[in-house]
């Protein structure tokens, strides 16, 4: 069950914003060498991976229903997916 913020992301159209930012020059330095080792062409590529990872992380931290919340809750204690995958499907 995606969530509408979900849906929007994979969205490949979705409106861009050019920003500008000031990066120390031994980091951007770092992710020129780490980027081909991880499969990207440049190293904006990856500071957008790293980006996306963040946002991901908090975004399930802090923005996550309450929903959410739960069911990472139950599977933690346990609780099989074939019972939380039947409630979910109880509440649509």
């Amino acid at each position: 069950m995606l969530s509408e913020r979900l849906k929007k992301r994979l969205d490949k159209d979705r409106p861009m914003m050019s920003i500008t930012l000031s990066i120390p020059v031994d980091v951007v330095e770092s992710m020129k060498a780490i980027a081909p080792h991880k499969g990207f062409t440049g190293y904006q590529t990856l500071l957008k991976s790293y980006i996306s990872a963040g946002m991901r992380q908090d975004e399930s931290r802090y923005l996550a229903s309450s929903t959410t919340k739960l069911i990472a809750a139950l599977k933690k204690h346990g609780v099989p997916d074939s019972v939380i995958e039947a409630a979910e499907r109880e509440l649509v």
